[in-house]
């Protein structure tokens, strides 16, 4: 018997995902303290978790338009190369990410370039203090794996406004269009695909960087929101590592796996030919193959209807089983238990 028990309210916020870009946008209009684009000869990312996620994305997406290189960090530090030609991120919903404001505070002492995305917090303190651009969004509009979007748009706005992404906003406004569309029509193929999945653990896989990352949105939110094992990796990368694990053992791997395929039209034809391989050498030792494809103008529109369909799909597995979609007890009980033995 299905559940619809929300208690955290992601359903509502998964799909404002096309109001929260908008507002993203928005938010970035009369910015002010940003540097030229001549000052900056490199990018930093700082985030953890959904906000390290939006680094990975913005790199798949804006990165290979820009004529800089983007880093993506997750850590404490900052690499040590970072200088007063470093335009830094600092993602983080809460402001007091521990990683993100520690990186931040030591990339800012090094001269480089903050431009903080926060709910508030001590990030928040911090940019104000450095008289840095300071982008704030509501932590409490959305728990932060369904708002990764802002942390996104924001980043990719910014750079669009320095000229290192050029078109950045129009390539939003094309994602939100998309996702607006799909929005009307999604439920039906979502609620369908996650009967299929039940009782079967889901191997995402997408192509390139798009896919791979929107692969990786997959297996996260039906992690988080489904409470589900799932694993995801790209092509071409699996087929030289990860297609070896598949070698044997397909009596039991049938009854266990589902693969789903992450398709847009942005593959490199390379890409497409490594599907059609991994679909030849996977068949028989998984239970069912599901493509699902994406739709929209652009790399960023493909890349936000696909996690967008995956978010809507995780959410309808939880259903299916009578689960919360919200909380993430496991998550919580590993930071408790960090917490304290760091005291």
């Amino acid at each position: 018997m299905s559940s619809r028990a929300d208690t955290l309210g992601m359903w509502p916020a998964v799909n404002r995902m096309p109001e929260q870009m908008l507002g993203a946008l928005e938010r970035c209009e009369g910015l002010v303290g940003l540097p030229r684009r001549s000052e900056i000869t490199n990018v930093l990312v700082l985030g953890m978790g959904p906000g390290g996620f939006a680094g990975d994305l913005l790199a798949v997406t804006a990165g290979p338009f820009m004529p800089l290189p983007i880093v993506v960090v997750k850590s404490y530090q900052p690499p040590s190369y970072v200088d007063d030609q470093t335009l830094v991120f600092a993602l983080s919903a809460s402001g007091d990410t521990p990683e993100i404001v520690q990186a931040a505070a030591q990339a800012a002492e090094a001269g480089g370039r903050v431009v903080a995305v926060t709910g508030g917090g001590r990030l928040a303190e911090m940019a104000t203090a450095w008289g840095a651009p300071l982008v704030e969004v509501d932590p409490m509009l959305y728990p932060p794996r369904a708002g990764l979007s802002v942390l996104t748009v924001v980043p990719m706005v910014v750079l669009g406004q320095m000229g290192l992404f050029p078109g950045a906003a129009q390539w939003v406004r094309h994602a939100v269009d998309q996702i607006r569309s799909r929005r009307d029509a999604v439920r039906g193929p979502a609620t369908a695909l996650a009967r299929r999945l039940a009782g079967t653990v889901p191997l995402v896989y997408g192509g390139g960087g798009l896919g791979t990352a929107a692969a990786r949105h997959w297996k996260n939110m039906i992690n988080t929101s489904a409470k589900a094992p799932a694993f995801s990796a790209g092509v071409p990368d699996l087929l030289h590592n990860e297609i070896a694990g598949w070698g044997q053992h397909g009596d039991v791997t049938r009854q266990v796996f589902s693969l789903v395929l992450l398709r847009h039209d942005h593959e490199h034809p390379e890409v497409m030919r490594g599907f059609e391989v991994l679909i030849d050498l996977m068949d028989e030792v998984v239970g069912a193959v599901h493509v699902v494809a994406a739709a929209g103008e652009g790399p960023v529109a493909q890349v936000f209807d696909l996690m967008y369909q995956g978010s809507v799909t995780s959410l309808e597995m939880a259903a299916a089983v009578g689960l919360d979609p919200g909380p993430v007890p496991a998550i919580m009980a590993a930071r408790q238990a960090l917490a304290g033995r760091s005291r």
